[in-house]
C-alpha cells in the first residue's frame, strides 16, 4: 500500500447527509465546537445571534431555517485536519449534494431517532454506495421519544442492505436519556448538559460494564438495562471491521443528541480513528492517487456572492494530488490557460483566510469571474478530465421575466451566474425572448427569486410554461446534428455553456423526437467533464 505524505495522511474530508430536519446542521455546529473552530454553536431554530448557524450563511437560509447550499468548514482536531462539507437536506436542493459527494472521501449519515430511514436519506445513501463510500451513522434526537434502538439498527440493515455495528449505545431515551456507552473502548463517558451552544465538560468516567463506579453514576434501572442491552448487542451484531467499513459494506452507528452535545465527542473520535484519508480520484485518462507530487484538482461547486459587498464568485476546488502553494500557476485544462493562484482561500463557512498551502484532500476556494465551471480540472500541466460530476435534467421549468423590462440584461447576467454556480439550469430559447429556468425541486424558484432580488437588485417573476422537461442533445455525426437543429429550431435552447438543449412540451413531444431522430441522444444526465 502507498505511504501518503504526512500532511495528506492527516486529512479527513467528509460530508454530512440526511433528510431535512434530522439535525444535520446542528450536528455540524457541534463538530465545529468540539474541534475548537467556534466558541458558541448557533442552533438553527434558536433566536437572535444564535440562530445564525455558521454553515447556514445565506440570507434565505437564515430566514427559513434550512440549508439550501453546501458549505465547507475546515478545522483541526486530535492532530487531524478535517474538511467538513455540510449539504442541503431538502430534496429540492439535492443536485448540490450529489456534486458535493464527488468531492469527499467519506460521509456521516444523520438519522432522526423517531423517524428512522426517510426518503432523502435513502437517495443520498445510494449515491454514496455508487462510489463505495465509507459511511458513519449518527442517530440523533435521542433526547426525544424515539424508536427502540434495536428496531433502528434492523431498519438500517434491511432498508439500506448494509451491515451495522453499534459504536456506542444509548442509555435511555426522551427525558430519561442519560448519555451513551462507548462500545469500541468499553467505557462510559457521562457529560454534563452545559449550555446548549457550549461544549460540555467531561465528568467522571469508568471502564467496563463491571466497574462499580457505573452503579454510582447511573440509576439502578439504567445500569441493569444497559448491561442487558450491551450483552445482546455484542451477541447479535458483528464486530466493527475496518476493511468492511472502508469498502462501504459496514456502518458504525453512534447514538446521541446533537443539540445537547451527547455523542458528538464519540462520533468525532470515531472519525479520527477510522475515517479514510484522501482516496484516489477517477479521471478519463487514469486514476489520480493522493501521493502524487504534482498538483491536480477539480471544481465541484461555484458559489456566487458569498460576500454581498462584492460580486464575487468562488470556485470550490477539491485537491486530488500534490502540495499546493500560494502563487503557484496551474493549467486550466478546458481553456489551456495558465492561472496564477495568488488569492485562493480556505473556508470556515463564509469566513475565509488566504491559503498559503494546501494538500490532497483539502478544499480551496478560487475567486474568479466566470472563467471556471463545474467539472473543470486544474493541473500542473497534464491533460486530465475528472469523471462523475453530474448535471441532472430539470423536472420543473418556468419562464423568468424581470418586473422592470429595462432590467432584462441584468436578469440575464444574474441567471448566467446562478447557472454557472449550479443552482439551476438556465436556457436561452433559439426563438423567443424569455429565459427558461429549470430546477430539480419547485422550492428552488422561491430561493432563486429571493437571491436575484437581494443579491442582484433585479425583482423577477417566474411564470408557468407549457414545457415539462429538458434534454441535452448530442450526436456522433456533426452533419446529423446540424440537420436536427435546423428541423427543431423552435424547440431548442442553449444552456449557460452554449450546449444545445431540447425543450419538450409533453411526453409525446419527447418520445416523437426520439423516434424521428434515433441517432440523436436525448440526455437526462450530463456528466460535467471539462
Amino acid at each position: 500500500m502507498t505511504t501518503l505524505p504526512a500532511p495528506v495522511a492527516r486529512r479527513r474530508t467528509f460530508a454530512i447527509i440526511s433528510h431535512p430536519d434530522a439535525g444535520k446542521t446542528t450536528l455540524t455546529e457541534k463538530l465545529l465546537l468540539f474541534g475548537g473552530a467556534i466558541q458558541l454553536a448557533g442552533a438553527v431554530k434558536s433566536r437572535g445571534e444564535q440562530r445564525r448557524a455558521h454553515s447556514d450563511w445565506m440570507k434565505v437560509e437564515r430566514e427559513r431555517g434550512i440549508s439550501v447550499t453546501a458549505s465547507v468548514m475546515t478545522f483541526e482536531y486530535a492532530d487531524k485536519t478535517f474538511n467538513l462539507l455540510d449539504t442541503p437536506g431538502h430534496e429540492d436542493f439535492s443536485e448540490d449534494t450529489y456534486r458535493v459527494l464527488t468531492a469527499v472521501d467519506s460521509a456521516v449519515m444523520v438519522i432522526d431517532a423517531a423517524r428512522g430511514i426517510q426518503a432523502q436519506t435513502r437517495k443520498l445513501f445510494e449515491v454514496c454506495r455508487l462510489r463505495d463510500m465509507p459511511i458513519t451513522t449518527f442517530i440523533n434526537k435521542m433526547d426525544r421519544e424515539a424508536q427502540d434502538p434495536f428496531d433502528l439498527l434492523d431498519e438500517i440493515e434491511q432498508s439500506l442492505q448494509i451491515d451495522v455495528t453499534p459504536a456506542a449505545w444509548p442509555i435511555g431515551m426522551g427525558s430519561q436519556f442519560l448519555g451513551c456507552y462507548d462500545l469500541l473502548n468499553d467505557r462510559l463517558i457521562l457529560m454534563d448538559k452545559a449550555g446548549r451552544g457550549e461544549k460540555p465538560h467531561q465528568t467522571e468516567t469508568c471502564n467496563g460494564l463491571d466497574d462499580p463506579k457505573l452503579d454510582e453514576l447511573l440509576p439502578e434501572h439504567a445500569v441493569t438495562e444497559l448491561r442487558e442491552q450491551v450483552e445482546m448487542v455484542r451477541g447479535l451484531c458483528p464486530e466493527f471491521d475496518l476493511n468492511a467499513y472502508l469498502e462501504g459494506n459496514m456502518t458504525p452507528v453512534f447514538f446521541g443528541s446533537a443539540i445537547n452535545s451527547f455523542g458528538v465527542g464519540e462520533l468525532l473520535a470515531g472519525l479520527v480513528e477510522h475515517a479514510p484519508p484522501p482516496r484516489s480520484q477517477p479521471s478519463v485518462e487514469r486514476e489520480i492517487t493522493p501521493d502524487e507530487s504534482k498538483v491536480s484538482g477539480f471544481v465541484f461547486k461555484i458559489q456566487a456572492n458569498m460576500d454581498p459587498k462584492h460580486r464575487d464568485r468562488i470556485a470550490f476546488l477539491r485537491l486530488c494530488s500534490g502540495h499546493f502553494k500560494r502563487g503557484m500557476k496551474l493549467r486550466h485544462v478546458r481553456t489551456d490557460k495558465q492561472l496564477a493562484l495568488n488569492n485562493a482561500v480556505l473556508f470556515l463557512s463564509r469566513d475565509r483566510e488566504l491559503a498559503e498551502e494546501a494538500w490532497a484532500g483539502d478544499i480551496i476556494g478560487i475567486p474568479n469571474h466566470g472563467n471556471l465551471h463545474i467539472g473543470d480540472a486544474l493541473t500542473e500541466g497534464e491533460d486530465l478530465h475528472f469523471k462523475g460530476i453530474p448535471s441532472f435534467a430539470p423536472e420543473h421549468l418556468q419562464a423568468a421575466r424581470p418586473t422592470d423590462p429595462m432590467r432584462a440584461k441584468h436578469l440575464g447576467r444574474a441567471l448566467q451566474q446562478l447557472a454557472e454556480e449550479g443552482a439551476a439550469s438556465v436556457f436561452k430559447p433559439r426563438v423567443g425572448a424569455d429565459w427558461i429556468v429549470g430546477v430539480v425541486g419547485v422550492l428552488l424558484f422561491e430561493v432563486l427569486a429571493d437571491r436575484i432580488r437581494t443579491e442582484y437588485d433585479v425583482p423577477v417573476q417566474f411564470e408557468q410554461t407549457s414545457l415539462i422537461t429538458a434534454r441535452w442533445v448530442d450526436a456522433a455525426d456533426d452533419n446529423l446534428m446540424k440537420k436536427f437543429i435546423r428541423a427543431n429550431e423552435t424547440a431548442l435552447a442553449d444552456d449557460h455553456k452554449g450546449d444545445p438543449v431540447f425543450l419538450a412540451r409533453n411526453a409525446w413531444h419527447l418520445d416523437r423526437a426520439g423516434e424521428d431522430w434515433p441517432d440523436v441522444k436525448f440526455l437526462a444526465t450530463k456528466e460535467q467533464v471539462a
